[in-house]
């Protein structure tokens, strides 16, 4: 297979999903020849909007968002590189579903409220481990979310 030049490289990732301009930046880095050459390339792509992170984000949500809470979501964003105002404007539309996830992802995975404070704990450490606030975990153990 002949060696892929830096931007056909690129394309074929972008090709399979979304990334963040810092994703693509440190997978393309150790092909590059120069960083210059790489920086004009990714913005390039950028105005060109084949790289756009609105999309990135758009993608997360609609990946994660049945399976984990606001706060892992948000926390993944962050370690891929998004930039705070994005996530800040993803955040109003998934803490909105917060409970009813948690209520899914629970009912799921233990279907009845806790009877001693040993299950009570290890259902809220899973639910917290899935990104869900303690606020939305109280609700949904307290039995007052219905």
């Amino acid at each position: 297979m002949p060696d892929l030049s830096l931007r056909q490289r690129a394309l074929n990732y972008l090709a399979r999903r979304e990334y963040t301009r810092d994703e693509l930046y440190r997978k393309l880095l150790p092909y590059a020849e120069e960083s210059d050459s790489l920086e004009d390339l990714l913005a390039d792509f950028k105005a060109r909007d084949w790289l756009s992170e609105q999309r990135f984000v758009e993608q997360v949500v609609h990946a994660r968002s049945g399976r984990y809470g606001s706060r892992y979501i948000a926390h993944e964003l962050r370690e891929k590189g998004v930039a705070d105002e994005l996530i800040a404007q993803a955040l109003p539309q998934l803490k909105e579903n917060d409970l009813e996830t948690a209520r899914t992802i629970w009912a799921k995975k233990f279907g009845k409220l806790p009877e001693d404070a040993k299950e009570r704990a290890k259902q809220m450490r899973f639910l917290q481990s899935r990104g869900f606030g303690l606020d939305v975990i109280g609700k949904l153990l307290n039995g007052s979310d219905r």
